[in-house]
């Protein structure tokens, strides 16, 4: 199991977004410079969560984007939801349908849908754990853990870099 890279640079780009002012934005530009990858792949990115309501884009020449929630509004899964969509991770294949019952002709009652097949069962269990693991981290969350664990220096820069245009 894996989310793609572009769940973590749209986590990345939701932190440098919560402290722009509310009738402004961060350009594409800038946002693409400091993570260090093409515009073209973050504009992929910031279209899947301004799909999903989570941000907004300003057109024109200072245009950009910025938070359309709350921070504390964002939580990990609503991001992870709107870059990797919702489909389940796990994908019953309904195997035991595929040999032991068809030799008999047969057919499993877990696998017909007159009850969970147990397996199937197991994993989504996992998967809707790890959902409202990831629906308890937040953005507002995510700033305070960077505020308390990373150098004071390297925030200030970071938030230099944006507050300056990256002029």
């Amino acid at each position: 199991m894996k989310y793609s890279v572009m769940v973590e640079y749209a986590l990345h780009s939701l932190v440098y977004l919560i402290d722009v002012p509310p009738n402004e934005s961060i350009g594409i530009k800038d946002l693409s410079e400091f993570q260090g990858l093409s515009e073209t792949y973050l504009s992929k990115v910031l279209g899947k969560l301004s799909k999903e309501g989570i941000v907004s884009s300003v057109s024109g020449v200072k245009g950009g984007y910025r938070l359309n929630k709350k921070p504390q509004d964002i939580s990990f899964w609503d991001v992870v939801r709107a870059v990797e969509g919702e489909d389940p991770i796990f994908q019953c294949k309904n195997i035991k349908a595929n040999f032991a019952y068809q030799k008999t002709n047969e057919q499993c009652e877990s696998c017909t849908g007159q009850s969970n097949c147990t397996i199937n069962s197991v994993m989504l269990e996992a998967e809707e754990q790890m959902r409202n693991y990831l629906r308890s981290k937040t953005i507002a969350w995510l700033e305070e853990e960077l505020q308390r664990t990373l150098p004071g220096k390297q925030l200030e820069e970071a938030k230099n870099f944006f507050k300056k245009g990256n002029k």
